[in-house]
């Protein structure tokens, strides 16, 4: 589908053209005439303004789905410093969700009702030699917990790296049709995941609907995915499924879609279509590798596949008009 966005960032960065009726008159004294202040303050702008969102450590996003074209916010930060996204309200909403949730309750409720004396006498007796082995387990074990626990300081501290953070809220990703929208949204104090960040109430300051302006790498095209990868791998854009994967394993741990990170996750079948795809990017050797390895994959598989995703993140999706 097409994308308004990149016409209007194209004309902005073009250079002001000035026809050769409005060459400068020269004057006698002063030289040539200085151009109107006015004139000069209302031409595009030659390249969009970054300092805001690099300051605040924020970008604005585009992304596309069957439904339509949106933008939004996403942002980086430790794990540790982030509170997830509550997605109780979104999964109470899902039936299927709550009927395996209610099936899974009755099965931890279930007790064995023994009416044999004898049958009994035998469990009781497997339960206390249980009970001994665990106390011969634990008492092994506790030599070594100081050092377990020290060890585990280290790997909390290794393993703290950043994670994604959408404009989200209660598991649904926000999403506006307008620049415009998406500022007022912001404004309004309403409440969303990004406004426990320390920069969420600047942002909120200094935002204008001109700063909704998504560098190509923050602008993800997920209505195009399954079309192209059913063209066969012939016509697969290496690009186009690359971004789609990483959107979307942002989207799907930061609105916490536990289906989706199973299904791109490492050793599946789509993770070794988007290992694949960056080997034939890369070029050199590795993308004639990457090309004998993309025709194992079969098209429909992978069509499938992203099929399901684009729906599940499709979903959870908020539209904000």
């Amino acid at each position: 589908m097409g994308n308004p966005k990149h016409t209007e960032v194209s004309v902005a960065r073009q250079s002001p053209q000035r026809p050769d009726a409005d060459e400068p008159e020269l004057d006698d004294t002063t030289g040539a005439a200085e151009p109107d202040e006015t004139e000069e303050t209302d031409r595009p702008s030659a390249s969009i303004d970054r300092s805001l969102w690099d300051e605040l450590r924020i970008d604005p996003v585009e992304i596309a789905l069957p439904a339509g074209t949106g933008f939004t916010l996403r942002a980086y930060r430790p794990a540790s410093s982030l509170t997830p996204t509550d997605v109780t309200e979104r999964d109470q909403d899902d039936p299927f969700l709550a009927r395996r949730q209610a099936i899974e309750e009755e099965e931890d409720d279930e007790t064995v009702v023994i009416l044999d004396e004898e049958l009994a006498e035998e469990f009781a007796d497997e339960d206390e030699d249980d009970k001994s082995t665990r106390r011969r387990d634990g008492a092994a074990a506790d030599t070594d917990t100081d050092t377990e626990d020290s060890d585990e300081a280290g790997t909390d501290e290794a393993d703290d790296e950043e994670v994604p953070i959408f404009l989200s809220n209660q598991g649904k990703l926000l999403l506006f049709k307008t620049p415009e929208s998406l500022v007022s949204f912001i404004r309004s104090g309403a409440p969303n995941d990004l406004s426990q960040l320390d920069s969420w109430n600047e942002l909120s300051e200094r935002l204008e609907p001109a700063d909704i302006a998504p560098l190509d790498e923050d602008t993800y095209e997920l209505d195009l995915v399954v079309e192209n990868l059913r063209g066969g791998h012939d016509t697969w854009d290496s690009t186009l499924l690359i971004e789609a994967g990483e959107v979307a394993r942002d989207l799907s741990y930061a609105l916490r879609l536990p289906a989706v990170l199973d299904m791109l996750s490492a050793g599946s079948s789509l993770d070794d279509l988007d290992e694949a795809l960056r080997a034939t990017a890369n070029g050199g050797i590795g993308a004639f590798m990457g090309r004998r390895r993309l025709k194992k994959i079969g098209a429909q598989t992978a069509s499938l596949g992203w099929r399901t995703i684009v729906g599940k993140i499709s979903a959870v999706v908020d539209w904000r008009d």
